[in-house]
């Protein structure tokens, strides 16, 4: 016992760090959160149990046709994302060696130096009427005057894949690397072609990163609110602005909170379809992240 006494004691210190940043920053504000959406003001400082604010959602179209709309582009977002991390990761695990690896690793990592924010006005410079590509393409004789670029669903798609393309292409290298060469070599000496193997070997293989990849793809374009803002400005009609204008603009913290614990359902709730629909199971795609 006075062995294991220390051990327990080490064990408890290392994990009250994470323990209390889990209870503190994320388990009693989502149940705040919970709370708010499930009251109504009946007057000042008064509140009384109510379902109103989801029913808001419901009877209100625009709150729900947003919402939809939100899904679907991060659906789109996380399909377009996955095509176009694939290949790029393929090439830096299985091809690429040395210094050309480290300096596509580098070009990968290197915008994400700077934050969202700065990325997005960066963007901003680059689309607006007077930007660079308008002035660029007016210049080349490709348009009869500068278009304006930006607050179109192209540019908000865009911008989105370009802020989330890492976190697809971290978990798709991490698993095509423990891919073993020997097999792909195997299945070209068998008469195998290039789709077979992709399709019997390399995506098997890599499952667990793909799953990995396309949750956190979906589930930060769920909720980012810059990007959509930024670039599609106030006609983006994303659901993080509605949420935003509810807590922010109008103070009505009840229909933000069943807003955010909708949006939270809606995230979970596909994530789970997603891993059933494929076969995988949470615990290892996150090992792949």
């Amino acid at each position: 016992m006075n062995v294991l006494a220390p051990r327990r004691l080490g064990l408890f210190l290392l994990l009250a760090p994470a323990v209390l940043w889990l209870a503190l920053l994320i388990l009693l504000p989502h149940v705040e959160v919970g709370l708010l959406s499930f009251r109504e003001r009946v007057g000042p400082g008064e509140f009384a149990p109510s379902l109103k604010q989801y029913l808001t959602f419901f009877d209100e179209p625009l709150y729900w046709h947003t919402f939809v709309r939100t899904a679907l582009m991060s659906l789109v977002v996380t399909v377009l994302a996955l095509l176009l991390a694939f290949p790029v990761a393929w090439s830096i695990a299985k091809v690429a060696r040395g210094r050309v690896r480290a300096l596509m690793m580098a070009a990968i990592l290197l915008p994400f130096w700077a934050s969202e924010l700065v990325r997005m006005l960066g963007w901003l410079i680059l689309l607006r009427g007077s930007g660079v590509v308008p002035q660029l393409l007016f210049q080349l004789g490709l348009t009869a005057e500068p278009v304006e670029l930006l607050y179109h669903d192209a540019t908000i798609l865009v911008g989105l894949i370009y802020s989330s393309l890492l976190f697809m292409l971290v978990p798709l290298i991490n698993a095509l690397e423990t891919l073993d060469d020997s097999l792909i070599e195997a299945a070209y000496d068998l008469g195998g072609n290039r789709l077979d193997i992709l399709r019997r070997i390399v995506v098997p293989h890599a499952a667990p990163g793909i799953a990995a990849g396309c949750i956190m793809v979906f589930m930060l374009t769920l909720g980012n609110y810059l990007t959509p803002v930024i670039l599609g400005g106030k006609n983006s009609m994303w659901f993080t602005e509605q949420i935003y204008t509810q807590f922010i603009t109008r103070f009505n913290w009840e229909q933000g909170s069943a807003f955010a614990f909708l949006l939270l359902g809606l995230s979970s709730l596909l994530v789970w379809l997603g891993l059933k629909l494929t076969g995988q199971r949470f615990a290892d795609s996150m090992r792949r992240t």
